[in-house]
């Protein structure tokens, strides 16, 4: 085996492993030391798949889109299905980000792990099993095998929200199944649809629709795209997600709004678009109308809202919007827009979700009426929550200036009145984001301290800024640097648009 081909397999055999070595740890806090430290080992694994990538890149002929590197083993012979997982630099930038974020919460536990549900332990062995969940659908390339890892996450999850949640967590646990589960059953039907007409479940080999017809492509990239619109979530499929953030304890919204929400903007990608592009084609108009109103509905829903996780949940789904106006264009500009649009999202609302948390937990309350004054009480934390708020609302500089501002770009540049109108108004909603996260700042941070605010100590533990750090660094390096993301990025992007035309 390839060096290459070892890191994959370790990537996806440590954290299964790990959660298994974590539920047979007798001791809580080793037990939770023990995952933290696995889901170091998992990012160190991750890292180094970028090593030799650009070599192991081919163009041209068919298959015009194939793997840095790849490890394709017999599954299942009798129904010719195959173990088959690949990175490229259009997955490898989410699967360092998941086990980035991974690493972050596990270690976040060690400070403190949320009431109620259980032990420490049971949190960690969770995380570690979404972790195999949310990397495994980055690194398939086999549609079942996609769908199978797809499913790996649902149970999980829901058991973080039900167990360490808030006081309305079982049924905001239940919406999150009830429609992941829509989703899957969508999901499940186009990869049958697919693999019939198809007679192959590889997706490197069906990567521009090879073998479907016009009518199977429609039909495929439909079921396909409702299934991943529910997991991303895109408008008007949303509403498990506010639900869900609100309720979820601190380190199950960062997992769920920094890396499980892109399993469905990847899949957009990856899958429909590239197993179904003439389906693409033809949906593309209506992706677009409901990218721009997915921005302007969360924006505007923002502006009312008076809760700070609800607010911030909202915000995904603007945001996602973005990534879905990206999509839509079907060009390098968009495509590329939307990769760093769900990176920058994954980092900065998982530091806003870790900076939400910690001020629930502080003063009891995310209630933004007894929210205020925080920067005369704990300037360090109303600091930190500025300066996410500000990546959050695109500022030139951070990371979530570039996907916003180049998918109103890549609209424009598509040409037309149609997509012109799509990005200005796109621009009108990015405004309105500014607006709502400057009206967040003005009731959280300033004024007179609040009675819940006012009895807040002014230091940050030492377990927090290093659970954040990582992230504030990386917001500012990917703003000032966005190659760290496109440089893997373009050349597998203009493969697979190769491949869709």
């Amino acid at each position: 085996m390839t060096f290459g081909q070892v890191l994959l397999g370790a990537v996806l055999a440590l954290p299964a492993a790990g959660a298994a070595l974590v539920a047979a740890v007798p001791r809580d806090r080793a037990a939770r030391l023990v995952g933290t430290l696995v889901a170091g080992l998992t990012l160190l694994a991750a890292l180094p798949l970028a090593a030799g990538g650009r070599g192991w890149m081919a163009y041209g002929p068919p298959p015009a889109v194939r793997p840095w590197h790849q490890l394709d083993l017999p599954w299942v012979p009798g129904l010719d299905l195959r173990f088959h997982v690949g990175v490229d630099g259009i997955s490898y930038p989410l699967v360092v980000l998941t086990a980035l974020l991974t690493l972050l919460c596990c270690a976040y536990t060690l400070w403190k792990v949320p009431d109620g549900g259980g032990s420490g332990r049971a949190l960690v062995a969770l995380l570690l099993v979404v972790e195999v969940g949310i990397l495994g659908t980055f690194l398939a390339l086999d549609l079942v095998l996609f769908f199978l890892f797809f499913e790996v996450v649902l149970l999980p999850m829901y058991a973080i929200i039900a167990g360490w949640g808030g006081a309305d967590r079982r049924r905001a646990a239940r919406k999150f199944v009830l429609y992941t589960l829509l989703g899957s059953v969508l999901l499940l039907v186009g990869v049958y649809v697919v693999v019939a007409a198809a007679g192959t479940a590889d997706i490197v080999a069906l990567t521009g629709g090879s073998g479907l017809s016009r009518g199977t492509q429609l039909a495929a990239f439909t079921l396909l795209g409702l299934a991943f619109a529910v997991k991303s979530p895109l408008w008007p499929l949303h509403s498990w997600l506010p639900d869900a953030h609100t309720q979820a304890p601190t380190v199950g919204s960062v997992v769920l709004a920094g890396v499980l929400l892109k399993m469905g903007t990847y899949g957009l990608i990856r899958v429909a678009v590239g197993v179904a592009p003439e389906g693409a084609r033809w949906a593309a108009p209506v992706l677009g109308v409901l990218a721009v109103a997915a921005i302007l509905v969360g924006a505007l829903v923002c502006l009312a809202q008076d809760e700070l996780k609800r607010l911030i949940a909202y915000s995904s789904v603007g945001h996602m919007g973005f990534v879905l106006l990206g999509v839509a264009t079907l060009t390098a500009t968009g495509i590329e827009a939307a990769l760093i649009g769900n990176i920058a999202h994954g980092v900065i609302t998982g530091l806003l979700f870790f900076l939400a948390g910690a001020v629930k937990d502080r003063t009891g309350t995310g209630s933004l009426a007894e929210l205020s004054g925080l920067r005369e009480t704990a300037p360090r934390l109303a600091g930190l929550l500025g300066f996410a708020a500000v990546a959050s609302l695109g500022l030139p500089g951070l990371a979530g200036f570039w996907g916003e501002a180049f998918a109103v770009v890549a609209a424009v540049e598509r040409g037309g009145t149609f997509w012109t109108v799509l990005g200005v108004l796109a621009a009108v909603g990015g405004a309105l984001t500014a607006a709502y996260f400057l009206r967040l700042l003005r009731r959280v941070t300033h004024g007179r301290p609040s009675p819940a605010v006012g009895r807040l100590a002014p230091g940050l533990a030492g377990a927090e800024l290093t659970a954040w750090a990582p992230l504030v660094l990386l917001a500012l390096a990917v703003g000032l640097a966005p190659a760290l993301v496109l440089g893997v990025a373009s050349d597998p992007v203009a493969a697979l648009l190769q491949a869709v035309r």
